[in-house]
């Protein structure tokens, strides 16, 4: 029987409008998108020097992971983004984990991704246009050392 649509079940994939960003230090910030949510691992070829076959096996290598972007609209007096990339030119870089929640009806994580050790590489502004009316919208590009995923309790 399929699921009426009342709430979100098994049967019908989440919506990935509504989420949620942690980023540590400054705390919830409201993002317009987040891609590079990915991770994978780089195969190994491998062929033992007494093996008669002219073929090599593959075995799973080293684990990695893509930087993650973020954009948002940019608000009056709110350069934390500046201040935190600052800390890169002064060989100061503050690490800190990021939480990026997939939320539900009710605001509950469904789906949570986290980046531990996250550190700016880059920041882009937005571009001007004197006949244009879009949001002035910065990018955020962060690096990290691992991504783990985790299902919403």
């Amino acid at each position: 029987m399929a699921d009426e649509g009342d709430k979100q079940g098994s049967t019908w994939p989440m919506p990935k409008f509504y989420f949620s960003v942690n980023l540590g230090d400054p705390g919830q910030i409201p993002f317009q998108e987040v891609t590079g949510l990915d991770t994978e691992s780089e195969p190994i070829q491998y062929r033992a020097g007494d093996n008669k076959a002219f073929n090599v096996i593959k075995m799973p290598g080293l684990i990695k992971s893509g930087n993650v972007t973020l954009k948002k609209g940019i608000f009056v007096n709110d350069n934390r983004f500046w201040k935190w990339f600052e800390n890169i030119k002064m060989n100061l870089i503050k690490r800190q984990s990021v939480t990026i929640s997939l939320l539900d009806l009710e605001a509950k994580p469904t789906m949570v991704w986290k980046l531990a050790n996250a550190f700016p590489t880059k920041i882009v502004g937005t571009d001007l246009k004197s006949d244009g009316n879009e949001v002035a919208v910065e990018t955020l590009e962060l690096a990290h050392e691992k991504l783990t995923i985790e299902n919403g309790k």
